[in-house]
């Protein structure tokens, strides 16, 4: 089932409010930096904890797998799209002026830097992970035994499920798959003389090393061979015959990026599935090479693979250092960081005696921030009671992400076998997770559940869920909303905030969303919900205007923003009137910002920080202090989330859920607190100084639970 919504047409611009002495001063058109360039340095603050050595030896492995999977999502869709509208002539300009060609170009001169301090951070890690034990070695590091055993190895598990690919006349250059790891071999004839391409790719459904037990090693602690290093010494079993003339590794990003045409396709899971078939031939958009590639082979992989030149990345070293991830999980507790259990939140009782969630929120409203208040005795509880209460008559939710073996969907499930009325939306153009949300979606419908894929033109990206129960002769409806998937494996990653109530007036809310979901309903304004596409980019601003106002009446303003990127320009345009007006704002960004504080005249009342750590920040809250008001959501300030999705924001006004966020933002703010802090150029620098006093956010917000308890 697809719900309908007319077309939303995008909002005009916001009215721009008076500076301080009443007159209209115009913005400067440099205000804005690139959004893609600002990724790129996202990524880099990510690298920069692999390169930090007041972190445990695996965490810095780990952030080295991180960045190197973010980076390939970033070419599959950013990079992709930047390319079809160069090829397409959609010569659109970025908001800081760009032209897609010109912002490809300088995406691939940063990309080159920081690929080669990549590399070279993981070349320093290698000896200290030596050090402990842990060695990632060549084919050359083995002693004749140790060869001997993985050439068995390789004959008996490896050898059987390679496929060599000749090119030749008879043989065209085979299809070379999306993130794939290959081997480009040039075999010389010897009885002819001649010449010969050939591909061999390395297995991506085993492990990408080979743990090899050396002697001497620590116990259980296994030395890590490269599979392609492995396949690389055993090239002469695969071409017998031949002189095995050069061997280079090389892997290609594919176009991942892909729109369904609904208005076109009657059923979108189809057509769904045919893009998601599509997927896999997407046009080539970044292609890696070792270092070490010879200038001929090169050109044979342009040419053969249709690559641009300047799209090529040579990298020192192996390639796809996703596979770090690996490594990662060896059992060294001393060289991770120490293990953390989420605490139950002290009003919902203890885990062995847990108090009735219904019960609970009847007293009042509670705030759970994941991944320091667990997940699983508290949102998820929450779902999976309502599924087993007999009194509740029915459930609605979104799902947006969830986990491979989902408690939420199977308390769904359980709830509509028992009976009740369950309605899911699960959204199936989750980048991605498409393929996961069909699975999750036939599974749902074939037990009973009323199933909706969304809305037309739209992603439904809130995280809202409606329980409605029977009390007496009285309904109630509890809620909840948050910033974060209902995925208990995130929620331990994840850092998210959610309000769980049975406020009426949110009920009332949730309800009219759900019926516009799942119906016809044309409802576009709510009681105490920003729903975008309607109000949440007006709401924000016409805040941020009020604070304005509050200011030039001499009274108290302040802004204070958490999102994963800030990249709306109309968003950003009033915050920068704010700025002139005097109001202190104050970001605290995980990703990309477009937007330069610290310009006299324009931004300087404004700072922009950025705090990476153990935990992905990834919670959306905001507080405008005149106005004396906490938000929080599903809504990261970029267009897409702002024109083209379904989401909430939900203003939390209990005093002592608002204090809680209050904290949250004066320990992330504190002057001390480990952060990047951007720059009125665009860099960011790290904050504080090297050799003061450090106070690390996540860590304290961990201590304050356990001090506090809750």
């Amino acid at each position: 089932m697809v719900g309908h919504l007319p077309v939303i047409p995008t909002a005009p611009p916001a009215a721009t409010p008076p500076s301080v002495d009443g007159s209209v001063a115009p913005l400067p058109d440099d205000r804005y930096l690139n959004r893609e360039l600002s990724w790129l340095d996202f990524n880099s603050r990510v690298l920069a904890l692999a390169e930090d050595p007041s972190l445990p030896l695996l965490e810095r492995a780990k952030f080295l797998a991180i960045f190197a999977s973010n980076l390939d999502e970033f070419y599959m869709v950013r990079v992709a799209g930047l390319k079809r509208r160069d090829e397409t002539g959609l010569s659109v300009r970025s908001a800081d002026g760009l032209t897609p060609r010109e912002q490809l170009a300088l995406i691939n001169e940063r990309t080159q830097e920081i690929a080669e301090l990549h590399a070279r951070t993981f070349g320093e890690l290698l000896p200290l992970l030596r050090s402990e034990g842990i060695s990632i070695i060549r084919w050359s590091d083995l002693d004749p035994e140790e060869a001997a055993d993985l050439s068995e190895y390789f004959q008996d598990q490896v050898f059987p499920v390679l496929t060599p690919l000749a090119v030749d006349p008879a043989h065209p250059f085979p299809y070379i798959s999306g993130l794939s790891l290959n081997l480009a071999v040039t075999v010389k004839d010897a009885s002819t003389g001649g010449e010969h391409f050939a591909r061999v790719k390395v297995p991506d459904n085993v492990d990408r090393f080979v743990r090899v037990t050396r002697t001497g090693s620590p116990s259980g602690i296994p030395a890590f061979l490269p599979m392609e290093a492995l396949i690389a010494a055993h090239l002469n079993v695969l071409f017998p015959g031949m002189e095995i003339v050069e061997h280079h590794a090389f892997r290609i990003t594919r176009n991942a990026d892909f729109e369904v045409e609904e208005d076109r396709d009657e059923d979108l899971l189809q057509a769904l599935e045919r893009e998601l078939a599509r997927r896999r031939f997407g046009s080539p958009v970044r292609l890696e090479v070792a270092d070490d590639m010879t200038e001929h082979m090169l050109e044979l992989l342009l040419r053969e693979l249709d690559v641009n030149p300047g799209d090529v990345i040579q990298v020192p070293g192996l390639l796809d250092l996703s596979c770090l991830m690996q490594v990662y999980g060896v059992d060294r507790p001393h060289l991770k960081d120490a293990p953390f259990v989420p605490a139950t939140h002290p009003a919902f009782g203890e885990r062995e005696t847990p108090k009735s969630v219904f019960s609970t929120l009847r007293e009042g409203d509670i705030l759970v921030q994941h991944p320091y208040d667990s997940f699983s005795t508290s949102v998820q509880r929450f779902i999976e009671q309502a599924a087993a209460d007999p009194q509740v008559l029915a459930i609605k939710q979104t799902l947006y992400r969830t986990s491979g073996d989902s408690p939420i969907v199977n308390a769904l499930i359980d709830a509509a076998e028992a009976g009740k009325q369950v309605v899911a939306l699960v959204e199936i153009k989750a980048r991605f997770d498409e393929q996961a949300n069909i699975k999750w979606a036939r599974k749902l419908e074939q037990a009973g559940v009323h199933v909706v894929y969304g809305l037309v033109g739209l992603k439904t990206h809130c995280k809202t869920c409606l329980v409605v129960r029977r009390e007496g002769s009285t309904i109630r409806r509890y809620c909840h909303i948050g910033t974060g998937n209902y995925n208990p494996k995130t929620a331990r990653l994840y850092e998210d905030v959610g309000l769980l109530t049975a406020a009426p007036e949110i009920g009332a809310d949730l309800t009219d969303l759900f019926n516009t979901l799942t119906g016809y309903s044309r409802k576009t304004e709510y009681r105490n919900l920003l729903v975008a596409p309607h109000s949440v980019r007006q709401g924000i601003i016409d805040r941020i205007h009020g604070e304005i106002e509050h200011k030039l009446a001499g009274g108290t303003a302040r802004i204070r923003l958490k999102a994963n990127a800030l990249v709306d320009e109309q968003v950003i345009d009033a915050l920068y009137r704010a700025s002139q007006a005097g109001v202190p704002v104050q970001v605290v960004v995980r990703g990309i910002c477009a937007l330069r504080p610290g310009v006299p005249g324009l931004s300087e009342n404004i700072e922009v920080r950025s705090i990476l750590g153990r935990f992905l920040e990834h919670s959306r809250i905001l507080h405008f202090a005149g106005a004396n008001e906490f938000w929080i959501g599903s809504a990261d300030m970029m267009h897409r989330n702002l024109d083209r999705r379904v989401e909430v924001m939900a203003q939390v006004k209990d005093p002592r859920l608002t204090r809680q966020l209050d904290w949250s933002f004066e320990s992330a703010l504190d002057p001390t607190t480990r952060c990047w802090v951007l720059q009125e150029d665009g860099h960011w620098a790290a904050s504080p100084a090297r050799g003061e006093r450090v106070r690390e956010h996540q860590e304290e917000m961990i201590r304050s639970r356990r001090t506090s308890g809750a």
